[in-house]
């Protein structure tokens, strides 16, 4: 993977006066960021777990020549190292009062692919997503599959020894990374890999070869504890891995970093092994009655040899039918209203391998008593939709609206399986004992359950907390098993534990490692060894006395007011993002641009609801909320709402954005360029009136107004649409619509409104226009006053629409728009501004034209005659608001009724113009720089006779000004094909 290109719009690399004279020596000598403000160490705060503690400062290395100066300045400052990937660990082993070295950004490279060896060496910061799309050309990947594939980097992956759902084909990371380029603390640099029994063999440095000799001690001297105490199942990644030390025979140096979450070194390449991808798989969906029959079944199941046996319980269902991006999947492979799950994969070289142990699945689940219990699946794209609903699970369960939450503590509790449906039921009870309950998911087939309690962790959730992790750890001991770090990691949440399974003897053991390669305790610490306590509140996320003030919010953000919790309304909803870092995908789905250009923590999804809760909470500060920097912050989100579809706990960043510029602006006021785009449906009339002198002064004082010089502006229309249709009457034989066209396609577009026009009515509808009362300005759906955070102004246009349409939504006549911001800010921001039955009702029957179209299709009610176009082929660009609402199936079905026109859709992101943001001057760069990431090579790409279709206006001039091609509506499409 190509290593990540300088971003001009990142923190400066430059501390300002007065910060520290570690943050002033490592921006002298690094050519890295340097990020020392209140603000940024807010956001490298917390990970995905309970807690947040304030990091000393964060150095993001653009060299691996940066990372060894940043180590050694700070070993030299006596101040602790936290190297981290994607942050989205979920015990705590990414925070700490440190340095913290985001190896994410830049040092993310694959370095080299041995196809024949099947071997890789990669960065710390490769994604594990990207790493395997370099590896699929090979016909290999790396088969540690973690849920988290689309944001956990390898580094990371490496630190906690992570495992996926594959594990029982392909074991854990430890056993899948043949060696680690190490730095350690003192400045030495070594290559981790295999050693001989004979270590005076050893061709290595001596301070390596010295090393190895006292590790190798520890483990012979320990041999009997290891054996007698150790835990014997898969799943063990506690400690430090002495068991996997041989002092007798051959063992792997590296199998002791692997796990170790930068408590002993930082990786600074890891030396891969590669698998060949199956070539054929085979997915059983496993249907049980009771959860406890689901537990008794994975002994018998894996004698079958699957690759995978994942759990998913009755409350994760609901959750997953319950999430609008997951709906329709789930409907798919669920049959009835099962207790559990059980997802059982095979793979094979040939088709008949996994089809014939899927029909022995089938056999066995009758033998065990659950006959015509198996939905069978050979589709491939159905399976991998399976697999991402699974992968989803543990975020699907943090989207609990309140203050309670799941919370991951006990959840990698690992027993043999024999034990399983025993452990289960008595964990369960311990929940009921102390007032809560749990969601059971995952690795069915290794005997780790993810299972999060229920708890407040703003009251007595801490000492709940306590009093189950000791009962639980009972349990593990009565079970044989590894306490609960069998999968992701020890971090604060876990590291006392590892004393109560391994005994005091291992424990002091793990603690002479960490001594011999860090004595000064600089890496890390308090992590694995000598930890902190796992309650204690200091470092939670919600310490004592966390509140938030009243914030009198200009939206409605009842959806996340839950009877009885602390923060409601528009608290609770920032307090939903749990750091997860879903956020962070980089090559599928909309969600979120503005990161995928710039690769800063600052413009993701997550760094700005941290941000916005650390300000409202007052922890960055009096004011913090309407301050400069919470501008910046919110700068770049472009209010795409992929988030609010993509983002599993249901984070809506466009919203908050909208609530935040309003208040923002009510201390801070407005530019001339906000109210001029704000106001423009408002002085329209008199700009499309005079339109030939409107152009040329926009064009002449775009640069003043602060619009970009490289942008053309949209130009206006004398000839605007209802204008020129005063006397329009349709009186089709198939049903009455009304069409509401936006000001865009009113003013700058009247074209697209007289396609639409023409579609309908040929296909037979009686076409109202919806119209303000006579003589006023035509509707807007105050989409410009809301890219403002002008609430009342917009809330003022949405009154205008309500009371226009209200005749057609009583007698359940379709609203048809066609510019998708429009649309569906009427099934949106309408019901957020001026919630109660009459937007709901307005929402219900608000549709965009395609999606009428194809609805009106499905229901055999569509008559409409099209021939085909001379162009065969169309390469389609989804608005990122059509994405976020599921309307994209919808836009394919409406083009597929053209005959003979192939439609494919292209994969992107928001195309970075989003409005007005790209029109901007300072958004320029950034806007092009999200065009380019996939949407115009692609267009470039196509022929002269493909047809260009994008919906949105915004995303028609990026087109236009980025590749010199044009791109037209789908209504203009469906005229020109009219029969």
């Amino acid at each position: 993977m190509d290593r990540a290109p300088s971003n001009v719009y990142s923190v400066s690399s430059h501390p300002r006066a007065g910060e520290s004279a570690l943050a002033r020596r490592l921006a002298r000598e690094i050519e890295g960021e340097v990020l020392f403000d209140a603000a940024s160490r807010g956001r490298y705060s917390t990970d995905a777990s309970i807690y947040q503690v304030d990091p000393v400062g964060v150095v993001v290395p653009k060299t691996e020549q940066d990372a060894r100066i940043a180590m050694q300045i700070a070993a030299e400052e006596g101040i602790p190292i936290l190297p981290r990937g994607a942050g989205s660990s979920q015990c705590g082993q990414a925070v700490g009062a440190a340095l913290v070295i985001d190896n994410s950004k830049y040092l993310n490279r694959v370095v080299s692919v041995d196809r024949e060896r099947a071997t890789a060496v990669v960065e710390p910061g490769v994604v594990l997503d990207a790493l395997n799309a370099r590896l699929r050309p090979h016909g290999l990947w790396f088969p540690v599959d973690v849920s988290t594939s689309a944001q956990a980097t390898i580094g990371g992956m490496a630190g906690n020894n992570s495992c996926g759902s594959r594990s029982i084909r392909y074991g854990n990371m430890v056993h899948n990374v043949l060696g680690i380029d190490a730095l350690l603390v003192d400045g030495s640099e070594y290559h981790f890999g295999p050693v001989a029994g004979n270590l005076e063999r050893l061709a290595a440095p001596a301070g390596y070869v010295e090393l190895a000799r006292k590790i190798t001690r520890i483990a012979e001297r320990e041999a009997d504890e290891i054996e007698a105490r150790w835990p014997k199942v898969l799943r063990r990644v506690q400690g430090y891995n002495l068991d996997l030390v041989k002092p007798a025979s051959d063992w792997n140096f590296a199998q002791l970093l692997v796990g170790s979450e930068g408590t002993l070194a930082y990786s600074r390449r890891i030396h891969l092994k590669l698998s060949p991808v199956p070539r054929f798989r085979a997915l059983g969906v496993c249907h049980f009655a009771s959860f406890r029959r689901a537990m008794e079944a994975p002994q018998h199941i894996v004698k079958l040899l699957p690759t995978a046996v994942e759990l998913v319980d009755r409350t994760m269902i609901g959750l997953a039918r319950g999430n609008p991006a997951y709906r329709s999947v789930v409907e798919k492979f669920i049959r009835g209203d099962p207790d559990a799950i059980l997802l059982v994969e095979f793979v094979g070289e040939d088709r008949d391998g996994p089809a014939d142990r899927l029909r022995e699945l089938v056999e066995l689940m009758g033998d065990l008593g659950h006959p015509d219990s198996v939905i069978r699946i050979a589709d491939a794209a159905l399976q991998r939709d399976v697999w991402e609903v699974r992968k989803a699970g543990l975020n699907i369960m943090m989207s609990m609206k309140g203050d309670g939450k799941p919370v991951s503590f006990i959840e990698d509790c690992a027993v043999p399986l024999e034990n399983l449906a025993e452990y289960t039921d008595a964990l369960t009870r311990v929940f009921r004992k102390h007032g809560t309950e749990g969601t059971w998911y995952a690795h069915a087939s290794v005997g780790t359950l993810h299972v999060r309690p229920v708890l407040n962790m703003k009251t007595d959730g801490a000492k709940k907390l306590r009093a189950i992790a000791e009962e639980a750890c009972e349990l593990v001991r009565k079970y044989k098993g590894a306490a609960y770090s069998g999968e992701h990691g020890d971090g604060l949440v876990r590291s006392e534990w590892i004393e109560p399974i391994i005994g005091p003897r291992l424990t002091a053991a793990l603690a002479e490692i960490k001594d011999l390669f860090d004595p000064k305790g600089l890496m890390n610490p308090g992590k694995i060894v000598r930890p902190s306590r796992q309650d204690d509140r200091s470092l939670f996320r919600f310490k004592p006395g966390y509140a938030i003030p009243r914030i009198d919010a200009a939206l409605d953000w009842g959806e996340w007011s839950v009877p009885g919790a602390a923060s409601t309304g528009f608290a609770a909803a920032v307090e939903m993002c749990n750091n997860n870092g879903h956020c962070r995908k980089f090559d599928a789905g909309t969600m979120c641009p503005s990161f995928r250009a710039t690769g800063d923590e600052k413009h993701l999804t997550r760094g700005r609801a941290n941000t916005l809760r650390l300000a409202i909470s007052g922890q960055l500060g009096s004011d913090a909320f309407t301050s400069d920097e919470m501008f910046d912050t919110m700068d770049l989100c472009v209010s795409c709402k992929g988030c609010k579809r993509e983002c599993p706990t249901g984070v809506d960043m466009a919203k908050m954005k909208i609530e935040f510029l309003h208040h923002y602006h009510a201390r801070h006021g407005y530019t001339l360029k906000d109210r001029l785009v704000a106001y423009l449906p408002r002085y329209a009339p008199l700009a499309s009136r005079t339109a030939r002198y409107t152009n040329a002064l926009q064009a002449a004082g775009k640069r003043w107004l602060g619009f970009a010089a490289q942008r053309s502006l949209p130009k206006w229309r004398r000839a605007a649409f209802l204008g020129s249709l005063r006397s329009w009457k349709s009186s089709g034989k198939a049903g009455e619509v009304v069409l509401f066209v936006d000001t865009f396609n009113n003013y700058f577009e009247p074209e697209n409104a007289r396609a639409a026009l023409a579609v309908l009515d040929r296909a037979g509808y009686g076409v109202h226009i919806a119209r303000a009362s006579e003589g006023s300005r035509p509707l807007c759906c105050g989409r410009t006053f809301l890219a403002a955070g002008m609430v009342e102004q917009a809330r003022t246009e949405a009154r205008r629409v309500l009371a226009a349409l209200k005749p057609y939504v009583e007698r359940g006549v379709p609203v048809i728009g066609l510019e998708p911001s429009c649309l569906l800010g009427l099934r949106d921001e309408f019901k957020a501004m001026l919630p109660g039955a009459e937007t709901d009702a307005l929402a219900a029957q608000a549709l965009l034209l395609e999606e009428f179209l194809a609805r009106e299709h499905e229901a055999g009610r569509l008559a409409l005659q099209l021939k085909p176009l001379a162009e065969k082929r169309a390469l389609l660009h989804g608005h990122c608001h059509q994405k976020a609402f599921g309307a994209m199936p919808a836009v394919q079905r409406a083009l597929s009724l053209v005959p003979e026109l192939k439609v494919e859709t292209i994969e992107s992101s928001c195309c970075g113009m989003a409005g007005s943001f790209g029109y901007e001057a300072d958004h320029y760069a950034v806007s092009m720089k999200m065009g380019e990431l996939a949407l115009l090579p692609k267009v470039r790409a196509a022929s002269e006779d493909t047809l260009l279709v994008a919906d949105g206006t915004s995303c028609r001039h990026q087109i236009a000004d980025g590749t010199s091609r044009r791109a037209v509506h789908v209504a203009q499409v469906l005229a020109r094909a009219l029969a």
